[in-house]
């Protein structure tokens, strides 16, 4: 028991430097505070304060539009100025942002606060993964993505089992007035984490090649980087956005499952996640990047397909036990996804533009998170099943076309004095 106890801790080191790992104790904390809010945001608009369901939407809706303007301008701002500013100043906004929730009376009031906590949130993200970036060698750069995904994932399913049980006991002005300002304080924390416990080093930034040039026109030259995140998009609508958002509604009105098991479900798929993240690593870094991106449209194919298996079981034990095997085959999808598509981002961009490329790269996340539920729920609208298997067809073409890339996508970088962009200076050493 003991060897397998050690065994199990050890697929858990990552080799990360202390500060990086504070770094992402305080985004677990961050995200916790944001995990207590997120689920009940309509519910706190709609019953509490008395806003029209679609305003209460809409008012949700305008911090995601908040997040993705502010990140690609903050992204411009990374490639000229040290992260761990910007990083305390988006995180600080963030935190007046939603702290303002707890007070709103007028939707007007409601749409100023999420648009500062919208904005503040979207430099917060882009920030945090420049700031990593900084702190570790490029062959740690997996390592460095995965724990970012542990701690957000473990802060925000947390957070919002907490939030659960408070709001079910305590369904009063009061108790979300406490979770918004709770919220504000995880905000608060994790500036001062960082302010007083992560350094603030410079990327080894060396200067634009005179015929590369500067901003985001330099990097919409770059077609391969485009188009990796143009797929990435489209498997992050289709495999965890559709799993989120579409797969509630679609459970509960075509397969016997209820509320209680999707619950369950959604658990399963996040506390998967904590758990395997880590050694899953350790795998794909053994795999081709290419091969990585394969398996990942692979997964999403098959868990997308099994959605449907359970709507032929009139047996809520049978029907909860394959969604909840749904939960666990993206999951899967996700670790490889995550372990891979960061580190390629940071590869490819030269010195002097991660900041726009990171910026990029964040975008993707809240570009799924709109495009997933937009086209799965009018597709659920019209056509039930089309969802699943017409994603799982998406899914896998993308999934061959990486595996016909070739060599188009670099391989990790190997371990050398150059100035790669995530490779600390000897100042951040």
């Amino acid at each position: 028991m003991s060897r397998l106890l050690v065994r199990a801790f050890a697929g858990w080191r990552t080799g990360l430097s202390g500060p990086v790992t504070v770094l992402q104790a305080g985004t677990a904390i961050n995200y916790f505070g944001y995990g207590l809010i997120v689920p009940f945001e309509i519910i706190y608009l709609h019953q509490a304060r008395g806003f029209p369901t679609a305003t209460a939407g809409l008012v949700l809706a305008a911090a995601m539009g908040a997040a993705a303007v502010a990140t690609p301008p903050s992204g411009s701002l990374l490639d000229r100025f040290r992260a761990k500013p910007i990083l305390i100043a988006g995180s600080l906004a963030s935190g007046l942002g939603y702290a303002g929730f707890a007070f709103v009376e007028r939707p007007w009031q409601a749409f100023v606060c999420s648009a500062v906590g919208g904005a503040g949130l979207g430099v917060t993200n882009t920030a945090n993964r420049v700031l990593g970036l900084a702190l570790v060698t490029a062959e740690q750069r997996p390592s460095l993505f995965a724990l970012g995904r542990v701690a957000g994932n473990f802060g925000i399913g947390s957070g919002a089992t907490v939030a659960g049980f408070i709001v079910a006991s305590v369904q009063h002005l009061r108790a979300f007035q406490a979770l918004y300002l709770f919220d504000a304080i995880t905000c608060a924390a994790l500036a001062l984490i960082v302010l007083v416990a992560v350094p603030n080093p410079r990327l080894a930034n060396a200067a634009a090649p005179s015929d590369s040039g500067t901003g985001f026109r330099a990097v919409a030259r770059d077609r391969l980087f485009l188009i990796l995140i143009a797929a990435n998009i489209v498997l992050l609508a289709i495999g965890p956005a559709l799993f989120q958002s579409i797969l509630p509604p679609f459970a509960t009105a075509h397969t016997p499952v209820g509320p209680g098991e999707i619950g369950v479900i959604i658990f399963l798929n996040t506390f998967f996640i904590v758990v395997a993240q880590i050694p899953a690593t350790r795998v794909v870094k053994r795999m081709r990047r290419t091969h990585a991106f394969a398996a990942t449209g692979a997964l999403f194919a098959v868990g997308l397909l099994a959605v449907l298996l359970a709507t032929l079981t009139r047996s809520t034990p049978a029907a909860t036990t394959v969604l909840a095997g749904v939960a666990i085959v993206i999951a899967i999808g996700e670790c490889a996804q995550s372990t891979v598509l960061g580190p390629v981002v940071a590869d490819l961009a030269p010195p002097h533009l991660l900041g726009r490329y990171m910026s990029l790269y964040s975008l993707a996340f809240t570009a799924a998170l709109a495009l997933g539920p937009a086209v799965g729920g009018a597709v659920l609208a019209t056509s039930p099943d089309a969802v699943w298997w017409g994603g799982a067809l998406v899914a896998a073409l993308i999934g061959a076309g990486f595996l016909l890339s070739g060599d188009r996508i670099p391989e990790p970088l190997a371990a050398t004095a150059s100035n790669a962009p995530g490779d600390p200076t000897p100042e951040a050493a």
